[in-house]
């Protein structure tokens, strides 16, 4: 894995003015938030995978995301994020909570292998949130609220993606159609006759093989899964070779959720893949699934950071999220419905019902 903490905090330096530079989403670049100046990123060196066996035995290679990363856990989601100086933890992005935790140096963890690069900026993310809440009636306010200037905050998740070879056995059943003539009588107490469908039922069994690139599960507890898995497609083909430079203006949550805890989401999502083969292997009209017995092969893994703009509110004691993809801009979010808001428009539309009624009964 990179040997991440080598990299030095010189080069988010801006030479025109001295101050911290960060990555501009607009233009790719580097950019100086203070005189505008834009560098060239560094260059991208190949993405490698990691034998996921070796890992298991502890030969991984264990770093902090830099070697002026500093790191706070939030002590009302237990969210823990790592940022770059002179960035400060703030409120939790997460849960909207004052962080007022210690910040320490970063701790040691699996290096990230590859960082996509956001390509949504913050002002573009507030318009999406905007464009997301046109479409969701009786919002409250405090919702409304995030598509304002503090509303969203930059943040790259961490996910493991995984390569993998199976070999299935399987055993089940395979249905064919078959037709038989029926005689009834209609509602005129005329004989009719009809074709029946039936199945034809008959054992099966055998073996299917699948080769499975980038199967993608986040490592992350702050963000529910679904709502991530929703903000799929990310576009992996632009993925850069990890380098802090692209972290800078963004906080980093270290992952939540191991490598083995994951592969094992990761086999729930290739073994739809795998029914779906077998299905196809035992072929007829329908088919029956007895048992899948499947052995993994040549397992190789990367850890990657995937950029996203989150706002966290509070309604009703309980926090909401809205997250806006930094890749592709989609949006996804959780959202109450205001009770004062449904009662008013309630009141409002009863009120032209009785006035629609009262000029029917005048007329």
């Amino acid at each position: 894995m990179p040997d991440i903490g080598s990299l030095k905090a010189q080069r988010f330096v801006c030479p025109g003015c001295a101050a911290a530079m960060q990555f501009d989403p607009d233009s790719g670049k580097i950019k100086c938030p203070y005189c505008g100046q834009l560098q060239e990123p560094p260059p991208g060196t190949e993405i490698v995978s990691h034998d996921y066996l070796e890992a298991q035995k502890g030969l991984a290679t264990h770093a902090p995301i830099s070697q002026q990363a500093m790191e706070v856990q939030c002590a009302g989601c237990g969210s823990t994020v790592a940022f770059q100086p002179p960035d400060v933890a703030g409120n939790c992005a997460f849960c909207g909570a004052p962080i007022v935790a210690q910040p320490k140096a970063a701790d040691p963890l699996l290096a990230p292998d590859a960082v996509l690069p956001a390509r949504v900026s913050k002002s573009k993310a507030q318009v999406r949130v905007q464009q997301w809440l046109q479409t969701r009636w009786f919002a409250p306010n405090a919702l409304k609220r995030l598509a304002h200037q503090e509303g969203v905050n930059p943040v790259y998740l961490p996910f493991w993606t995984y390569d993998c070879d199976t070999q299935s056995n399987y055993r089940g059943e395979r249905g064919d159609y078959y037709y038989t003539t029926e005689s009834y009588e209609d509602s005129d107490g005329h004989t009719q006759t009809r074709q029946v469908q039936h199945t034809s039922w008959s054992s099966a069994s055998g073996r299917v093989a699948e080769n499975f690139q980038n199967v993608l599960v986040p490592a992350t507890h702050a963000v529910p899964e679904k709502e991530l898995n929703n903000l799929a497609p990310w576009g992996l083909e632009r993925l850069h070779a990890y380098d802090p430079v692209f972290l800078a203006g963004f906080k980093v949550q270290r992952y939540q959720l191991e490598l083995p805890q994951c592969f094992e989401k990761a086999k729930g999502v290739m073994d739809v893949s795998i029914r779906s083969e077998v299905r196809h292997d035992i072929g007829g009209d329908e088919q029956r699934i007895s048992s899948v017995d499947t052995e993994y092969a040549n397992i190789m893994f990367r850890h990657l950071l995937l950029p996203i703009w989150i706002g966290a509110y509070r309604f009703s004691n309980k926090v909401y999220q809205v997250v806006v993809n930094a890749s592709t801009g989609e949006v996804q979010g959780e959202r109450p419905y205001s009770a004062v808001k449904i009662f008013f428009a309630s009141l409002a539309a009863l009120m032209v019902i009785l006035v629609l009624l009262y000029l029917k009964a005048q007329n």
